[in-house]
């Protein structure tokens, strides 16, 4: 697999196209879908414009906290902009589209959009979860051969001393002679 690499600090870094961005990922496709997804769920639900945006506020907030809670790593920069581009394609979705549409066709591009978004989050899942466990796996490799290295060094080190000493030892007997 060559969805990561090691920095120059040393640290592992994802490569694959599901890699956390600093302000967007694909992932920001995921939170642009759910947008969408809310805005109907909402309207359908019959709330005001008003509320509507105040729910839909906080519950992208509240995702993005979640996350934080059970240590979905991003950038700060990265969590703002999933709730925006979240409010950005809720906005004209909750005002525009859904009004446009019959509430047959809302409840179909719903479920379309719904079901494209659950197929997303479940690829970007497995490949996350795929590239933690390659992460482990290049963890305990990296420590197994820092381990077998240093062994090495302190046979060399070992012998080097032995050598010494045996030198210092036979030299001191020499001398004296």
């Amino acid at each position: 697999m060559t969805d990561m690499r090691t920095s120059a600090d040393g640290l592992f870094e994802r490569t694959d196209i599901w890699r956390e961005g600093k302000w967007l990922d694909l992932w920001s496709v995921v939170h642009v879908l759910s947008g969408i997804s809310l805005a109907f769920v909402i309207y359908l639900l019959r709330f005001d414009a008003l509320a509507a945006l105040v729910i839909a506020t906080l519950l992208l907030v509240a995702y993005e906290l979640w996350e934080a809670m059970v240590k979905i790593e991003e950038a700060r920069t990265n969590r703002v902009m999933d709730v925006v581009v979240g409010l950005v394609s809720f906005v004209p979705a909750f005002f525009w589209l859904a009004p446009a549409l019959t509430h047959e066709q809302v409840y179909a591009v719903f479920a379309l959009v719904f079901v494209v978004n659950i197929v997303m989050s479940t690829f970007g899942w497995m490949a996350s979860r795929k590239a933690a466990g390659f992460e482990e796996t290049m963890r305990l490799e990296y420590r197994k051969e820092r381990e077998r290295v240093q062994r090495g060094i302190k046979r060399i080190k070992e012998r080097r001393i032995k050598k010494r000493s045996g030198k210092l030892l036979s030299g001191g007997v020499d001398a004296g002679v």
